[in-house]
């Protein structure tokens, strides 16, 4: 098993990157959040990595912080989900943003990411809630999250990515607003 690197970054593509450790080169495929920590081509990286082998290969994933990489594990453990989606999944989102549309049931947010249809959203809520619940976020986050996932769910429906409707919900202030009033100030977050 290879549990990391420590390395040149010898290139990036948008989904991968090649680090020379000693004289060998790795292709290690990777989430967009961890592509975009890395820097540029010559400098030195460590990556926190997990090791897939299959009949047919073996595939190097890497990931910037553990709690990815944890996520990553904890994703492809579900029946139906393998690494390259779960790379999908993190590369839309944050592990705070995917755990908590997890735990919080938000089936439209998790459909929203390329690759999730209702019923593998449907099976990643069923298998993993309690797991995520109780491990990678804090009671308070799920309490927000459920507050305002009608509103990131308003402004993905609008052609904002799951990303850019996250930052703007985080930006919401803490108290009792309608719904209307919730977007209009997430919306106010675009034109800043």
């Amino acid at each position: 098993m290879i549990a990391s690197l420590h390395g040149k970054l010898e290139s990036i593509s948008t989904n991968f990157a090649i680090v020379n450790v000693n004289g060998v080169g790795f292709l290690v495929y990777m989430p967009a959040s961890t592509i975009n920590t890395l820097g540029r081509t010559g400098q030195e990286v460590h990556l926190q990595t997990s090791l897939v082998v299959r009949d047919d290969s073996m595939t190097l994933y890497g990931f910037a912080t553990d709690d990815e990489l944890e996520l990553f594990h904890v994703l492809t453990g579900v029946s139906g989900l393998g690494p390259k989606l779960a790379l999908t999944m993190l590369s839309s989102m944050s592990v705070e943003q995917v755990s908590t549309a997890i735990a919080t049931n938000n089936i439209d947010l998790l459909t929203a990411i390329p690759g999730i249809g209702k019923k593998m959203a449907n099976r990643l809520v069923l298998e993993l809630r309690d797991k995520i619940s109780k491990g990678l976020i804090s009671t308070q986050a799920i309490q927000l999250a459920e507050e305002n996932a009608d509103v990131v769910a308003a402004l993905t429906s609008l052609g904002y990515s799951i990303a850019e409707a996250s930052r703007a919900v985080s930006t919401l202030p803490e108290s009792d607003m309608s719904l209307e009033e919730k977007i209009k100030l997430a919306l106010q977050y675009f034109s800043s």
